[in-house]
C-alpha cells in the first residue's frame, strides 16, 4: 500500500504542468470530460504497463546499488525538466480520425512515450519488486493529476502563479534525487559535495530561469477556458433571436 501511495504522489507531482496534462486539458475543450478521462486511463494502462515491464527487467539484470544511484540522477533530471516546464505540439490535438475515447487514448499514448512520467515509472519499477502496485499507483496518479488539470486548472492558474507549482514540484524531485545519490556517495570528500551543489545550482538556473517555458501551461489552459466561455455566450445570444423568428 505504501508503494502505491508513493508512486501515486510522485506521478501527480511529475504530471503537474506536464505536456500530457496540457494535452488532456486541450482534449477536454473538445470532448466530454468522461471521454477524456477514459481515454487517459486506457493510454496510461498500456503505456505504464510497458514502463513497469522495462523497469522490472532492469531490476533483474542490474545490481541494486547501481539502480539507486541511476535513479537518483534521473530524479535530478526530472526535477530540472519540471523547472523548465513543458509544452505540447498543436499536432497532438489534431488526431481526430477516430471516436473521442480512441482519439484521446492514441494522442495521449504517443505524447506519453519518453515523457518524464513514463520514465519515472520505469525508474520506480527498477527500484522495487511489486510491478502491479506500481502500475496501480501510476495510473491513479495520472488520472488524479489530469482530473485536477481539467476540472481545476483554470482556477489554479487564476489564483496560484504557475511558477510556484513548477518550483515546488521540481524541488521535490531534486531533493529525493540528492538524498538518493548521497546515500551511496557519502564517503566522498567535502570538496566533491561543494562541487556537486555548484553544478546543481548552475543547472537549476539554466533550466528554471534561463530556458524555462514560463506561463506556457497557464496561457494554454486559460485560452481554452476563454474559448469555452465565448462559445457559451454565443449560444446564449443566439437563443433569443431564434425564439423571435418563431
Amino acid at each position: 500500500m505504501a508503494l502505491i501511495i508513493k508512486t501515486l504522489l510522485l506521478v501527480v507531482v511529475a504530471e503537474m504542468g506536464d505536456k500530457t496534462q496540457l494535452l488532456a486539458m486541450a482534449m477536454a475543450g473538445k470532448y466530454k470530460i468522461k471521454q477524456v478521462l477514459l481515454g487517459v486511463f486506457a493510454a496510461t494502462i498500456f503505456n505504464h504497463a510497458l514502463a513497469v515491464a522495462v523497469g522490472s527487467y532492469l531490476n533483474s539484470i542490474i545490481p541494486m546499488g547501481i539502480v539507486k544511484v541511476v535513479a537518483g540522477v534521473l530524479f535530478l533530471i526530472f526535477g530540472l525538466w519540471t523547472l523548465r516546464g513543458d509544452k505540447i505540439d498543436d499536432e497532438c490535438e489534431k488526431k481526430n480520425r477516430f471516436g473521442p475515447v480512441a482519439t484521446v487514448a492514441l494522442a495521449f499514448f504517443l505524447a506519453e512515450m519518453g515523457d518524464k512520467t513514463q520514465l519515472m515509472t520505469i525508474t520506480i519499477s527498477a527500484q522495487n519488486a511489486h510491478p502491479i502496485f506500481i502500475l496501480m499507483g501510476s495510473t491513479a496518479g495520472m488520472l488524479i493529476a489530469d482530473g485536477i488539470g481539467i476540472l481545476g486548472g483554470a482556477w489554479m492558474c487564476r489564483n496560484i502563479p504557475e511558477i510556484y507549482i513548477k518550483w515546488i514540484a521540481g524541488t521535490v524531485f531534486i531533493f529525493f534525487g540528492s538524498v538518493s545519490i548521497y546515500n551511496y556517495t557519502s564517503s566522498l570528500s567535502f570538496i566533491y559535495m561543494i562541487l556537486y551543489f555548484l553544478v546543481l545550482g548552475v543547472l537549476i538556473y539554466l533550466f528554471g530561469i534561463k530556458f524555462s517555458y514560463n506561463n506556457r501551461a497557464c496561457s494554454r489552459i486559460l485560452s481554452h477556458e476563454n474559448n469555452k466561455e465565448h462559445k457559451l455566450q454565443n449560444m446564449g445570444n443566439a437563443l433569443p433571436s431564434r425564439q423571435i423568428k418563431k
